[in-house]
């Protein structure tokens, strides 16, 4: 049976824009209505605010303020905002990390066009999401002492290692997170210091082993 969405009210922010027209045709298919596009987190957080939409589907990986530092910056003002994150990661990491956070659902791009309804309904109505192939992933790594040093960062020095790993520059960060380079600068001492890193390359090649960007 189709999923029905009518009178749902959603914010998009991927920064493909193919992406987001399949999601949009997709998602007023099933009678929702899309209140805005969005193509970074900073937009992300100024239409939501703005619109006060019933849903905000988000990607992680986007330029500028990236899903993870817009959820964080979004529901310290707004914290009943309800986020579905969408993500090519297929890994436990991230999604653990967008939960902890606040988001009430994660889903991976290669998921279905219905399991996107669903996921959206899910959500809108209130509930928790978590897309079927991750769920015993992301359970076991919940309860088990993990193999991954990510799990030593912060919530803060993950999105900061995300976007460095990314090959952003520490002035780059500063300016997307608001922050002052030398308290990014501070941040990559310490992300250094926990995953026993010593230069950019380390990173990005810790990030593609975790499956947290692509090769």
């Amino acid at each position: 049976m189709k999923t029905d969405l009518k009178g749902l009210r959603l914010v998009l922010a991927d920064d493909h824009a193919v992406v987001r027209l399949g999601f949009r045709l997709l998602l007023e298919g099933a009678g929702a209505c899309v209140l805005a596009e969005c193509e970074n987190g900073e937009q992300a957080v100024q239409a939501c605010l703005a619109e006060q939409p019933d849903v905000l589907v988000m990607d992680v990986s986007m330029p500028g303020l990236g899903g993870l530092g817009a959820l964080e910056r979004l529901l310290a003002h707004q914290p009943g905002a309800r986020v579905l994150i969408v993500s090519a990661h297929h890994d436990d990491i991230v999604p653990v990390r967008a939960l902890r956070l606040g988001a009430r659902g994660f889903l991976c791009k290669r998921a279905s066009p219905d399991e996107l309804l669903r996921a959206v309904a899910q959500v809108g109505a209130d509930r928790r999401y978590l897309d079927p192939d991750l769920a015993q992933q992301v359970a076991l790594a919940q309860l088990n002492d993990r193999a991954s040093p990510l799990e030593a960062l912060t919530d803060k020095e993950m999105s900061v290692f995300m976007k460095l790993a990314e090959g952003h520059s520490v002035q780059d960060v500063a300016g997307d997170f608001k922050l002052s380079p030398s308290t990014v600068g501070t941040h990559l001492y310490h992300i250094k210091q926990k995953l026993n890193v010593r230069n950019a390359a380390e990173l990005t090649l810790l990030a593609m082993r975790n499956g947290l960007i692509e090769a």
